[in-house]
This record gives structure tokens, sequence and C-alpha cells, in this order.
């Protein structure tokens, strides 16, 4: 189910042009995060009709398309959409949070997307505390060990929170991806509505945080980026 589209955008999937696609629900509950009405289902559905009539329209000056939501992978269609969205011609980027390893797999195998970027919501042992529900942690370890075989383009990212996801969650995750390709330490916005309001009330890590993250782990990747 899709509930929101955005025409063009320059920076979810550089150095292409992209439209990007926003699908409703999501089985995690971050109080930090910030489409709590995508994550609810709300708002009017947009047909694929709607969606695929666009890309017919703009197809010059559209180099691909980004699923996001959400968790996209929550999608029973997301298979037979990318793949019409493929057959299209454009490149497809996925936006996830790995804890459906099953339909990854099938993804990957599929050959269906060019980027996949994961989110890694923090320590084994906070996993559950940052995503807001019990998770099956070794359903996260399942999907970040297939991405990084995967021969696809990845990045790991991680969003940072004082009080939440530091410099100790961090040096915790750059362990359990060592090696990945890119790790994306993301510091956390307090401007917008969130599904835990009280999150307003925290102010982010300051730039000599966010290098001290970088200093911490950067050993252990082959690029890692830092996002303020």
């Amino acid at each position: 189910m899709i509930k929101g589209l955005q025409k063009s955008s320059l920076i979810d999937y550089p150095p292409y042009v992209s439209v990007v696609v926003f699908t409703s629900g999501c089985n995690f509950r971050c109080g930090f995060c910030h489409n709590p009405g995508l994550v609810n289902g709300e708002g009017e559905d947009i047909s694929e009709e709607e969606v695929f009539e666009l890309l017919d329209k703009r197809k010059k000056w559209i180099d691909a398309v980004v699923i996001t939501g959400g968790e996209p992978c929550l999608q029973k269609d997301l298979v037979e959409f990318i793949s019409k969205v493929r057959e299209r011609g454009f490149k497809v980027k996925l936006d996830t949070n790995g804890s459906f390893p099953d339909v990854l797999e099938d993804i990957i195998k599929r050959r269906l997307v060019d980027y996949i970027a994961m989110d890694i919501k923090s320590s084994p042992e906070n996993y559950s505390k940052s995503a807001g529900v019990d998770i099956d942690i070794e359903k996260i370890k399942k999907s970040i060990d297939m991405i990084r075989k995967s021969g696809v383009e990845y990045e790991f990212r991680t969003t940072v929170i004082p009080g939440l996801t530091g410099l100790k969650e961090v040096v915790s995750i750059s362990k359990m991806i060592k090696g990945a390709d890119k790790y994306v330490i993301q510091n956390f916005r307090n401007s917008e509505d969130m599904i835990d309001n009280r999150f307003k009330e925290v102010d982010p890590f300051s730039k000599e945080e966010l290098l001290d993250m970088e200093k911490a782990v950067k050993d252990k990747f082959e690029k890692i980026e830092i996002r303020d």
C-alpha cells in the first residue's frame, strides 16, 4: 500500500534523480521515527497506476525509484511492484529495517535492486529498546550477512540519539557489521513530529561528538560517512 510519493529527489539515491515511493505500515515503533503517519497507515492510498503514470511521463528526467516507508518488506506485492519498475528501465534503491530476511533473500536472488540501505537501530543488547518492540536479533544479523554477500551496492546506517544510541552502541554495532562497504552515522533531528514527541526535548549530538564516533570505528569499514 502506497501512502506517499515524492516526484523528484536529488538526495535519496545520489547521484541519481529519483522518485521516492513511501509504503504504509511498519513492524517497528521507534520513538524517534519522523514518519508516524506512514507507520500508522494514515493518509489516502496512492495507486500503482498513479506511480507508473508519473514514471512513464517523466522517464527522460528520472533515473531511479527509491522504495521506503514505513517498512517496504511488509508489502505482499513488493516483489511484483519492483519488477514492474525494473521493466521500465529504472534503477531501484530499497530502504529496510532488515527484519524480513526471507523477503530480502527473494529480492536479492532475483537481482531486483541496485542499492540496499539497511537501518541498524542499535547494539544487539539495546535493539528492542531502540525499535520500540521485541526484536529477533538473529533475523537482523541474517539480513546483515545476506546484504554483505549479495553483490548489491549497500550501506548500513544508524541514527544516533543522546541517551539511546551513542558512542558505546556505535562501537558495538561496528563489531556486528565489521568490514562493511559503507557505514553511515546519521544525527538525530528533533525538529519534526515523531512517534514519541518527547524526543523533541532531546538535543542532537554535536559535530565533535559525531566525529568522535567516526574516529572510534572508522578502521572497521571501507567507507564511513557522517550525516548531520
